[in-house]
């Protein structure tokens, strides 16, 4: 009864507050008497509501103190008081001890957990004082594993599919009855994959072993080398949970799993493809929680912001996202797209296939066996009284036509493009057969973009820059003191590179471009009369992260052209 009076109270306090609607919590009710999720989860998961949104209510309400963990530093100190056994079993997550008020302050979900609180005080003893904050379900169970560290049962399921030895301490650490070693193998990798940010997974074979490799912050790194007897096994689970014809080995297969991981709902897009030692496998993480993030979150320069909230504000024409592949175009669309959905507006998507399903956006994926391609898509979404568009990318002519054609009809469009900058967007789309003077005044901006890490805070290391670096740097260069390298420490793993974060150059169109473009004018008049209006490239923008201290010089170079500023 009191459970249910809980769940109640914290519907109608959101309803009160006007952050659900009855219809709303209806839903959710009727949905938690299938999966018995908690209430809240429950509304984050069905996207009526933001974690952070519910934490924050909940901490007001009971005049509690709410935490966002994504801003607390791990304490050793804390850490030290509480095991992390008694920690996850009780959800108790201790941030900072301060030695001087002997004070040691928790995060939990349950902040009238009585039980738990006073175990916690007869185990740390007499004269420690505890201190309360509330934190989000999902974030917490994030950060029992950042703070503790965890220990992947890899080697122990190994262990075990080679001896035939039960290995009861992994099947521990996964709070799960015995089930297959190849079964609990592949989910370990999995989790280890999500735990560590990677976006992709590799399995390659080789001709006597299969490599396994995560693609963590842009950059491919080697985890595990097994023997080749692990390879059909491997390969047959990956099939069989992402819903493959496992007896089809000589063609290219695509599938999709979807896994709830950390309290969190996590897809993988799964790609097989045949080469001469067996079947390559690579696995995309699509994280929606982490990956989309609101524009400002992004952390962009002041002008690049106003630009790109001037291209937003146009209410019709077409916004192209450029750049090469894993360049984060589709996961800045879907940012620009969460900053404008509402119920006032309708959104459809046309992607290939969707990546992030989102609330409220009718999405759309293309079907070759129904001819349901791009161009049949945008004809027949036209149809259902849109209001933005998103067309996944551009890649033919009859796609651009019709892409084109409903920016012209009073909708707003976004859509990817592969080229190398947003000036080269004009001749791409040249080249696809778009007419000059159907681009001018049509298009909204062209956003080109990269992705380079960020170095680690703990570790960078100031060194004095040589005359060739100043040279790169251009002007801003002469003056400056130093300039930081990656160093490496366990914070970031010994890489001296932790995140990573977007480069733009924004391209806003105007009178003057437009008839530049219409008249098929030379990349270099275009490039004048775009700097001539404040646009900045590629390579500027990267050198000013270079010059705060945000990336080095080397990481920049690795992703954006610099050859151009030996001049």
């Amino acid at each position: 009864m009191s459970e249910q009076r809980k769940k109640l109270r914290l519907g109608e306090l959101l309803i009160q507050q006007g952050l659900v609607t009855p219809d709303q919590l209806g839903i959710a009710l009727a949905e938690q008497k299938q999966n018995n999720i908690p209430i809240g989860r429950q509304l984050v998961r069905l996207g009526f509501i933001t974690e952070a949104a519910i934490r924050d209510i909940m901490a007001r309400t009971v005049g509690q103190e709410s935490i966002d963990l994504a801003q607390v530093v791990a304490d050793p100190e804390a850490l030290k008081l509480v095991p992390q056994d008694f920690a996850r079993r009780h959800r108790v997550l201790p941030i900072a001890y301060n030695t001087e008020e002997r004070q040691l302050t928790i995060a939990t979900t349950e902040i009238f957990n009585v039980v738990a609180l006073d175990q916690l005080r007869a185990s740390l003893g007499a004269g420690i004082e505890i201190k309360t904050q509330l934190a989000g379900e999902a974030q917490l169970e994030d950060y029992f594993d950042q703070f503790y560290g965890y220990e992947l049962s890899v080697d122990g399921i190994l262990q075990e599919i080679e001896t035939g030895e039960i290995d009861y301490q992994s099947l521990g650490a996964a709070g799960e009855e015995y089930t297959q070693p190849m079964v609990r193998l592949v989910n370990a990798l999995l989790v280890d994959a999500v735990k560590r940010g990677a976006s992709d997974i590799h399995f390659e074979p080789e001709y006597a072993f299969l490599r396994i490799r995560y693609r963590i912050d842009g950059v491919l790194e080697t985890v595990r080398s097994l023997h080749k007897t692990y390879m059909p096994g491997i390969t047959v689970r990956i099939k069989v949970i992402s819903e493959m014809n496992i007896a089809e080995t000589r063609a290219p297969q695509d599938g999709r799993i979807s896994l709830t991981l950390n309290g969190r709902p996590i897809d993988f897009r799964v790609s097989t493809h045949p080469t001469v030692h067996g079947e390559n496998i690579v696995l995309r993480i699509l994280d929606r929680e982490k990956s989309i993030i609101s524009l400002d979150k992004m952390n962009l320069p002041p002008q690049t912001m106003l630009r790109l909230n001037l291209m937003l504000a146009r209410p019709e024409g077409i916004l192209i996202v450029t750049g090469p592949t894993g360049s984060g175009k589709t996961t800045t669309l879907y940012s620009l797209l969460s900053q404008m959905n509402d119920e006032s507006v309708n959104i459809m998507t046309l992607e290939d296939p969707v990546e992030y399903p989102l609330t409220l956006m009718r999405q759309t994926s293309v079907n070759e066996a129904v001819r349901m391609d791009f161009a049949n898509g945008i004809r027949s979404m036209m149809r259902q009284d849109p209001d933005i568009i998103l067309v996944g990318e551009i890649r033919d002519r009859d796609t651009a036509e019709m892409a084109f054609r409903a920016a012209m009809t009073g909708h707003q469009v976004f859509s990817t493009l592969h080229s190398n900058s947003a000036l080269g967007a004009f001749p791409r789309l040249l080249d696809i057969g778009i007419q000059p003077d159907i681009m001018a005044g049509n298009i909204i901006g062209v956003v080109a973009q990269r992705l380079v890490r960020t170095l680690c805070l703990h570790c960078k290391e100031a060194y004095m820059p040589t005359p060739e670096e100043r040279k790169i740097l251009g002007t801003g260069g002469t003056d400056v003191e130093h300039l930081y390298r990656p160093v490496g420490c366990a914070r970031c793993d010994n890489k001296g590179f932790k995140g990573r974060r977007s480069v733009m150059e924004l391209l806003l169109m105007d009178v003057e471009l437009d008839e530049l473009v219409a008249r098929r004018a030379t990349a270099k008049e275009l490039r004048t009369a775009a700097m001539a209006n404040n646009f900045r490239p590629l390579a500027e923008e990267a050198i000013a992260l270079v010059l705060n201290g945000t990336s080095s010089l080397a990481e920049i170079s690795r992703t954006i052209d610099l050859t151009g500023r030996f001049s």
